[in-house]
């Protein structure tokens, strides 16, 4: 056995984590009650499996010797913009009220979300 089949049979490894991960995702944002629930399907397990598969990708690019780090950017930037954008997400639903308040905070602090400056006029 040589590089080239271990690397191969890597590749269906990683497509097959990557599947699932996509699969439980998807499912995820299917069947999730709420808003803020099915936020986490998407950004936390959808974010590994295209990670699987980018690494497969990149696997199967550097055995063929087309080698290209197009997936290690395309994974930073996931990686980075997903929190982020869940963050953002979350926050809007809290605002809107769409979805249950935080729990009280502790030592009588409050959340930054709903901490309200001097300036504020918003209910």
């Amino acid at each position: 056995m040589n590089i080239v089949d271990i690397a191969t049979y890597a590749v269906g490894v990683f497509l097959l984590i990557g599947a699932f991960f996509t699969l439980v995702g998807s499912i995820g944002l299917v069947k999730l009650p709420d808003a803020m629930t099915r936020l986490h399907a998407p950004t936390k397990v959808g974010t590994m499996g295209i990670g699987a598969l980018l690494l497969a990708s990149m696997t199967y690019a550097f055995i063929s010797g087309d080698g290209s780090l197009r997936e290690i950017l395309i994974m930073a930037f996931l990686f980075v913009t997903a929190p982020i954008s869940a963050n953002f997400m979350s926050k809007v639903n809290i605002h809107r009220k769409s979805c249950e308040t935080p729990p009280d905070a502790p030592d009588e602090q409050t959340w930054s979300t709903l901490a309200k400056r001097n300036g504020d006029t918003a209910p």
